[in-house]
């Protein structure tokens, strides 16, 4: 009698952690059509750009998505289509960035798009200006 209530705690013991190990969360696999893209904005000098405007246009619809970079100048933009081009450009106080563009057949799922910046139109900053004198 005890050799048999011995045996079936054990069996359900092995019933309930089987249970418990078959209900964890499997890891599933990444949606390949869907990617993201990340990056730096730098100021001319090579310092990052605290707190520059990344815009993300859609080419297909001509959507426009903004990022505020973090204070390492750093952005992301997330669930973007593969099947969509995008263009990248940074504005931080009177500087932009050249339009990087973000196309259909670049395959990365975690693309990096670091965006350097320069001066509009071949405008000084004041900040320039300074160094110079």
């Amino acid at each position: 009698m005890l050799r048999r209530l011995a045996l079936m705690m054990f069996v359900t013991a092995v019933a309930v952690l089987a249970l418990q190990w078959t209900n964890q969360k499997k890891d599933k696999p990444r949606d390949t059509s869907v990617r993201n893209v990340a990056g730096v904005v730098l100021q001319p000098d090579g310092k990052p750009a605290p707190q520059a405007v990344v815009q993300l246009k859609n080419m297909k619809n001509l959507q426009i998505r903004s990022y505020i970079a973090t204070d390492e100048g750093k952005y992301q933009f997330q669930g973007l289509s593969m099947n969509t081009d995008y263009e990248l450009a940074a504005k931080y106080h009177d500087l932009t960035s050249p339009k990087r563009v973000l196309s259909i057949f670049d395959t990365r799922l975690d693309a990096i798009v670091n965006l350097q910046l320069e001066q509009k139109d071949g405008k000084q900053s004041a900040k320039t200006e300074e160094k110079k004198q």
